[in-house]
Order: C-alpha cells, then sequence, then structure tokens
C-alpha cells in the first residue's frame, strides 16, 4: 500500500495570482459590487439631505394654522417658546407609521421637561380620521395636505420625503432636520440640543 506524498509547494496557500480564473473573475465583481453599493449609498445620502431651509422659512412655521382631524384648530404660533419637533409624515409612508410610536413615546415622557411633538398629516383628512382611529397619538396632529408639502419643502424637504423631521430651539430657530426615519438614538442627542 502506497501512501500519497504531498509536496512542499502543495503546502502553500496559493497567492491571488495562482487562483483559477473563476475565482479571480468572483473576487473582481465581489469588489465592484461593493464600490457600487458604497456610491449608491453616497449618492442617496447626497440626494435625501436636507437642503438649506428657505429664508423666512423657520418664521413662517409660527404664522401656520391647520385643521385637526377633530374639527378643532392647531395654531402652531401657540407652540414657540419651548422645544419642538415637527414631524411630517402620512398614513401610506410605512417608516412614518413605524416611528409614530416611539414619537408618541417620547412625547409622554418628555412634555413635562418642556419638550413638544406636532405631527403634520401630509394625507387625506379622512384616511388620516381613519388611522388615527387604530392608532391614537397623544401629542397634536395637523391636517397639513399639500400646504405641508409646500412647508416641508421651504424647510429643507425639496424631495418631498417622508417622514422629515425639523427639531426647533425654544427660541423659534431651527436645530436639526432629518430625512427619514427617526432612531431612539436621533430622539436621545435631540434631547440635548434644547
Amino acid at each position: 500500500m502506497t501512501v500519497p506524498t504531498t509536496s512542499a509547494s502543495d503546502a502553500v496557500p496559493q497567492t491571488l495570482a495562482d487562483r483559477t480564473p473563476v475565482t479571480r473573475r468572483r473576487a473582481l465583481y465581489a469588489g465592484v459590487a461593493a464600490a457600487a453599493g458604497a456610491a449608491g449609498a453616497g449618492l442617496a445620502w447626497w440626494r435625501l439631505r436636507p437642503a438649506p431651509a428657505q429664508d423666512g422659512a423657520q418664521q413662517a412655521v409660527w404664522t401656520q394654522v391647520f385643521d385637526t382631524p377633530d374639527g378643532a384648530r392647531l395654531d402652531m404660533a401657540g407652540f414657540s417658546g419651548r422645544p419642538l419637533i415637527l414631524n411630517f409624515w402620512a398614513t401610506w409612508c410605512p417608516p412614518c407609521v413605524e416611528e409614530l410610536p416611539m414619537l408618541n413615546a417620547f412625547y409622554r415622557e418628555n412634555r413635562s421637561n418642556g419638550w413638544q411633538v406636532v405631527g403634520l398629516a401630509i394625507d387625506q383628512p379622512s384616511s388620516v380620521r381613519k388611522f388615527l382611529t387604530r392608532l391614537p397619538l397623544e401629542f397634536p396632529v395637523g391636517l397639513a395636505g399639500l400646504g405641508g408639502s409646500e412647508l416641508g419643502r421651504s424647510l429643507g424637504n425639496l424631495a418631498g420625503g417622508l417622514p422629515f423631521t425639523v427639531v426647533f430651539g425654544a427660541k423659534g430657530q431651527v436645530l436639526h432636520r432629518k430625512m427619514g426615519q427617526v432612531t431612539s438614538d436621533d430622539l436621545q442627542r435631540w434631547l440635548a440640543l434644547r
């Protein structure tokens, strides 16, 4: 019986040049895919980042008046003087719907510390009313419709994407703007802004 022997060259790992053409091609494709993914993520961030707010947009927020789902009036002037999270959302927007319970919990936990939350629904009033029967919110909601879209654009949401959130300080100045879904880390950072 013979025992197979291995030569010293068999024990040495292959270098990239020694790999088969298929293996090299796979490595090349993986590198190209990774580079394309990074470029795509960078482009998406660049396109979706909030633009600078238009002149007078911050002041215009405090002059807005919206109807509420229950038929009352939501006068934004009443929210000046304390920090405010202004969230633009819609019932047909899955990330919006997903973040609403977290925003509601934030409001419940921090309103005694002066924090306010207002949701501006960029949606049909009937859809918002129906939605709020399934998921009641403690913070005020305004029926903003197309006017809310324009307000969002003036605050830097040129793409018109949702959700879009603007954090105002107690003096009415914009402290932060975010395109996309709010996270618990965002809320913790914003608590420190005031």
